[in-house]
């Protein structure tokens, strides 16, 4: 329909590191990583997921310690998230910066040379995509002095406030909360890990969305967490790992994904407005392979937790993923 802007969006991706050697690479570079959900994720007018760490050569990280994973994906495999359909990706977390101004710099120049689209690699990179007309903007924020903050609240409304001068739909990215399968909910509180404040997550999304925003969507925990809908805009709290090849241990929880749909008003009387959405149920095999998933294992989960976490504002989902304002 020409009616309606859909967006297709994906959590987590790393295809292989070759940090601190090649071990966690995909046999033929993860040539074939997308195989199975390309054809989901191509048809969208914008499909969209977050780059989980650098897309670079050497370098030195300056991780140690305990919080010490640090990812770097060569570059030549850039090209892979371009043929699964992707048009725009988030460089905005915590592991973006991971081999430093360097790894930032080759991430951002090989996403350019592939016509990909990238928001977060500064405080100022804010993404903009045309779609039939209508301007599509997208803020991404994270929990490091690079991008923007997800605990400074009031910044946050005025990054919206501005993109929203420029476009006429503001989507808004956020990387945070705590990670793994202990951390499934969504607290009424500020999210710690590794000593680390990643946000106060009901705050913050409904902040932008007050400032703007007219869909919000999270990444970071490492596993799918529930979706709310807040004035009418749906917030999608976490949308888990996607294709997070060797470094990431993956059972449970860890392993179950989705692509999420969104159907939004285009440019006109209703801008913007939540016109529904669906699950299409994934998950990772093997060492971080993404599969389409014909068991449906996430849409009760995400059911679950949608209710669970926000009751009477949760997002209707039906058992077979059908999202619905209540």
């Amino acid at each position: 329909m020409t009616d309606v802007i859909t967006i297709r969006a994906v959590g987590d991706m790393m295809l292989g590191s070759t940090y601190p050697d090649a071990r966690d690479m995909p046999p033929g570079d993860g040539h074939d990583m997308f195989a199975h959900v390309a054809p989901t994720l191509r048809a969208a007018d914008i499909t969209f997921g977050n780059l989980e760490g650098p897309l670079t050569d050497g370098g030195v990280t300056g991780k140690s310690g305990s919080n010490s994973f640090a990812f770097r994906t060569p570059p030549r495999c850039g090209k892979y998230y371009k043929d699964a359909g992707f048009d725009i990706l988030n460089v905005a977390n915590n592991h973006a910066g991971d081999f430093g101004a360097r790894g930032r710099s080759s991430t951002v120049k090989t996403l350019e040379s592939l016509g990909i689209a990238h928001a977060g690699a500064t405080k100022t990179d804010v993404a903009r995509l045309t779609v039939r007309g209508t301007t599509v903007a997208f803020v991404a924020f994270a929990h490091n002095p690079i991008s923007l903050n997800v605990n400074d609240v009031r910044a946050a409304q005025a990054a919206v406030r501005d993109a929203a001068r420029g476009a006429d739909i503001v989507i808004v990215s956020f990387h945070g909360g705590a990670e793994g399968a202990g951390h499934q909910n969504v607290p009424h509180a500020t999210e710690t890990y590794f000593g680390e404040a990643r946000g106060n997550l009901r705050v913050f999304t409904h902040a932008v969305v007050d400032a703007g925003a007219s869909l919000v969507m999270g990444h970071g925990p490492h596993v799918v967490r529930g979706m709310e809908m807040y004035k009418g805009r749906l917030i999608a709290y976490s949308l888990g790992n996607f294709a997070t090849y060797g470094k990431f241990g993956l059972h449970g929880p860890t392993a179950l994904s989705l692509i999420l749909q969104v159907r939004l008003a285009p440019k006109g009387a209703n801008t913007g407005q939540f016109l529904g959405g669906k699950i299409f149920p994934v998950m990772q095999v093997g060492k971080g392979i993404p599969k389409m998933d014909a068991r449906h294992q996430i849409i009760p989960v995400v059911r679950k937790l949608s209710q669970a976490d926000f009751g009477r504002n949760a997002a209707r989902i039906t058992p077979d993923g059908l999202i619905s304002a209540k």
